[in-house]
């Protein structure tokens, strides 16, 4: 590992009204200063052109003190650091932290408060955040509210969801930014946790791109010990002020000296591939605090789930005795109830039979029948199964398959009864060698009053990640706060959901088209999602003649998510039984891996089109997706990352001449080229379509 940290006087500049730090490349800089009034204000340029103007800085306390104004600078200093560290599991197989430090210790005359404000420029962005430093003795203290604002040069293009406490799971909006008004919205997400209270508050990570061409995005990192940040919007003034997701009693955080504040984030560039491939949030993040990372594993899995999403069997197993239709009976033989043993030794032997590494169940667990919209305190207890579903015996069966199985907690929002059976159910996984955990937090909060994104919750989320670490497990959580790259300080929260997923296509008005092209741009910033591709049934009309729900992509663009999405954690969630419908575009799904030595953004605009192209970290095998939205897209893809004096074997998955998304989804084709690299490929994207290639090295 290479680190350094020296004096960087050519980038710390003195300007007439304050401070300036410039990035290694001097095309970003931030420049910090003091009002006439004291208040801490800073502002953001790329390549001399203002992109933050002038935005005031603070954080205001319960006791009536407003740490804003009033402030002199005590002392400032600079530093840079570069160092290259090695992830457990990525997008790359080492990744650079480089960046420009500066840091002003501020004191407030009338309180003498003091308070450092930190200052990190890379060279696709900004990041600061607040640190409350030692006085004498420990302070106590609660935040009210957090006065960091972003003021904005202009009506950008603006991709967001809507501000809810408890919920991420919106289609995205694309509009300008005079243009947010959430009234005029249909806010159906399928499950009604809306806690929204104002019209004018959205989501972080906001990404924008100005009337320049220039791509701005605003997010936060290392969320930590303090609530999330949703922004309030003024739209006549395009300026963003942080707002705080507030506990059950209106406080904010709750602090003590020394502490610091998560980071706020302001990537910039003109070239939106920088914005999708950047690594900034991740580096913000402490380094891992687990020493030996050998259990860490990528795993590719199938599962009892998307069955009971559309509705040929449930979680619940009082139902289990009357079945749906003549469909449930041939395939769950002993019922409508989905998790049985003998229904699970089906999905061992698929995943055995096709190379897959794990098996998941849901349903397995007492607790489904009264679990849903009653918000009980003790409805699961995560370690009594039901009597159709022998733990042990299928624990066995897929050990003697060589297949792992993945745990399942659904909490129905009541985080502290699962944190009074976490022990018992870590044990519970160990006894039957589960090397994973999905964990799930559909509902309200219990304690009721807390919100998912509120301080309690991410201290919550983080402490299930620390505690599974302590007992070598993996945790993928569904319904959490998103993730803000805390993934890098814990490798074994190994993904997570928080973001609208592919399940709402099976029940509701489902994801636009154009909403895989959004999600790389934002919620995939902060860390690996399950978002559960690999839907090849694609009209959910196949299960009910009088379903109208279906999927918003082509076949082939559910192939090419396995590239564009990064997880470790990648799920087959469709049923084996339409995988073996078609097991030619199957193979490119058992060919993908779950990690890789490099990745590379060939083509990306937000909302329209994303092509990349990573390599397998342990061969020489290279895998491509393009994606676009609901138009269709001709495209040329130069080969040239591939390496040079080698002949390669493509295998192109591709949407059929006639393919639509909503019109003809599973039209596809398979063709097989040798390329080198010096070849163009030429691509044909259909509406709501995508291309998926495997590039496989000939000897």
């Amino acid at each position: 590992m290479k680190k350094t940290v020296t004096f960087i006087a050519f980038i710390f500049l003195w300007t007439m009204n304050g401070q300036q730090l410039q990035s290694s490349s001097k095309d970003i800089s931030v420049d910090f200063s003091l009002s006439n009034k004291g208040e801490p204000t800073y502002k953001v340029t790329y390549k001399g052109k203002e992109v933050i103007k002038p935005s005031k800085l603070g954080v205001s306390l319960k006791n009536g003190i407003a740490l804003n104004k009033n402030f002199t600078i005590v002392d400032s200093g600079t530093s840079t650091f570069d160092e290259m560290w090695t992830p457990v599991l990525g997008e790359e197989a080492s990744i650079r932290n480089h960046y420009n430090q500066m840091t002003f210790h501020l004191k407030q005359k009338e309180s003498n408060k003091k308070l450092d404000i930190v200052f990190k420029v890379y060279d696709e962005g900004v990041a600061f955040r607040y640190e409350f430093p030692f006085g004498t003795k420990v302070e106590y203290f609660i935040v009210s509210e957090e006065n960091t604002e972003f003021n904005l040069t202009g009506d950008h293009k603006t991709f967001w969801i809507p501000s809810d406490y408890d919920s991420q799971e919106y289609n995205y909006n694309e509009t300008k930014l005079s243009e947010i008004d959430i009234s005029k919205l249909n806010l159906e997400n399928g499950i009604a946790l809306k806690t929204i209270d104002t019209n004018f508050r959205v989501q972080s990570p906001l990404m924008m791109k100005s009337a320049e061409g220039l791509y701005l995005n605003i997010f936060e990192a290392a969320v930590t010990n303090y609530p999330v940040m949703h922004l309030d919007v003024d739209t006549k003034n395009f300026n963003l002020t942080s707002h705080l997701v507030p506990n059950a009693i209106g406080d904010k955080a709750y602090l003590r000296t020394p502490s610091t504040t998560p980071w706020r984030t302001i990537m910039v560039s003109e070239d939106a591939r920088d914005i999708v491939s950047s690594k900034m949030i991740l580096n913000l993040n402490e380094p891992s605090k687990i020493e030996d990372t050998s259990w860490i594993k990528p795993m590719k899995y199938v599962g009892i789930w998307w069955e009971m999403h559309v509705g040929i069997s449930t979680w619940d197993y009082a139902g289990s005795q009357n079945a749906q239709n003549s469909l449930t009976q041939e395939l769950l033989p002993s019922g409508k109830h989905g998790a049985t043993t003998e229904n699970t030794k089906r999905y061992i032997d698929f995943a055995a039979k096709h190379g897959f590494d794990g098996v998941l169940v849901e349903g397995w667990n007492v607790g489904w029948e009264d679990w849903f919209g009653n918000w009980k305190e003790d409805v699961f207890d995560f370690t009594t199964p039901y009597p159709d579903f022998d733990i042990e015996e299928v624990a066995n069966y897929a050990k003697s398959k060589g297949v792992k199985m993945i745990m399942h907690h659904e909490t129905s929002g009541s985080v502290g009864n699962y944190e009074r059976h976490l022990d018992r159910a870590m044990d519970l996984m160990k006894k039957y060698e589960y090397p994973a955990v999905k964990t799930g937090y559909v509902g309200k909060i219990i304690p009721r009053g807390e919100y998912h994104d509120g301080q309690t919750m991410v201290n919550h989320f983080n402490f299930v990640a620390r505690r599974m670490a302590d007992n070598q497990l993996m945790v993928n959580s569904h319904e959490s706060t998103r993730p803000t790259g805390y993934h890098r300080t814990y490798p074994n929260y190994i993904a997570a959901e928080a973001a609208r997923g592919n399940e709402f296509n099976a029940w509701s008005n489902g994801n636009l088209p154009f909403h895989e092209t959004v999600l790389p741009f934002t919620r995939l910033l902060g860390g690996p999602m399950d978002y559960t591709p690999g839907i090849f049934e694609i009209k959910m009309s196949s299960y009910d003649p009088s379903k109208t729900e279906q999927v918003h992509t082509t076949l082939a663009k559910q192939l090419a998510l396995y590239v564009t999405m990064y997880s470790p954690l990648q799920m087959a969630a469709d049923l084996p039984e339409n995988y073996e419908k078609y097991l030619d575009a199957f193979q490119f799904i058992k060919d993908v891996p779950a990690d890789w030595q490099t990745s590379k953004y060939l083509e990306a605009e937000p909302g329209d089109y994303l092509t990349v192209v990573r390599k397998d970290k342990n061969s020489e095998s290279w895998f491509l997706g393009a994606i676009t939205d609901e138009n269709p897209r001709n495209t040329e893809i130069k080969l040239d990352f591939l390496s040079p004096n080698k002949k390669y074997k493509a295998i192109i998955y591709q949407d059929g001449k006639d393919a639509h998304w909503e019109k003809n989804p599973k039209s596809y084709n398979i063709k097989k080229e040798t390329v080198t690299n010096k070849t163009k490929l030429k691509l044909n994207l259909a509406a709501g379509g995508g291309t998926a290639i495997s590039f496989m090295p000939i000897d």
